[in-house]
């Protein structure tokens, strides 16, 4: 009865040492993207765009790693791996209601669609494809859904991560600047641009 399961997961080996490893590398990249940001010069204010929209691209690939490392581990069964994704998924899923609080408490940048869709709304839906994946690990999409909602993940960090990289470049070559008129204590970024590192 035992040897279908670690059969199941093992089909899925290779697909999740990419994944995890791939998440575990890009880890590192934000703390590259942070540097950038520091060196040059135009973060201001509270942070709270930081936190917002920053940080938790590190908590994605997090999740990512952690969701690759719970496949990889030699279950007996599918019931452990299926509870621990899925208590991966509701932690995730509590941190991003979290984030789109921060996202409409901080006042140092005026969000666009984009960064709704990429910052909170995606994220969302892959944690909850996270809960659902492994409350039914049994079903045989589970699987699909649960590596699709990690490689979700993982992209979510690096488009965010290259948002900010792009921002961050074009404000220290004195690129394009926003259209939308600034105020005496706020500039509002073009659409797409970084929100972590706004200067007000």
């Amino acid at each position: 009865m035992l040897e279908p399961v670690p059969l199941t997961l093992k089909e899925w080996e290779t697909f999740y040492v990419i994944v995890g490893s791939s998440a575990g590398a890009l880890t590192g990249l934000q703390f590259v993207v942070l540097t950038l940001i520091s060196e040059s010069g135009i973060l201001r204010g509270s942070g709270e765009a930081l936190s917002a929209f920053g940080s938790p691209n590190v908590v994605h690939f997090c999740a990512a790693l952690l969701v690759s490392a719970i496949f990889s581990v030699p279950w007996h069964g599918l019931g452990p791996p299926g509870a621990a994704v899925a208590l991966c998924g509701a932690c995730g899923l509590f941190y991003s209601v979290s984030v789109l609080r921060r996202a409409r408490r901080q006042r140092d940048y005026k969000p666009v669609f984009e960064d709704w869709a990429w910052h909170t709304a995606l994220p969302m839906l892959a944690y909850a494809a996270l809960v659902m994946a492994g409350l039914q690990l049994s079903r045989v999409y589970a699987p699909y859904l649960a590596g699709g909602a990690a490689l979700l993940l993982v992209f979510i960090g690096i488009h965010n991560a290259w948002d900010t990289v792009t921002y961050v470049t074009l404000e220290r070559a004195g690129g394009p600047k926003p259209k939308t008129a600034p105020t005496h204590t706020q500039r509002h970024p073009k659409s797409g641009s970084s929100p972590g590192s706004v200067r007000k």
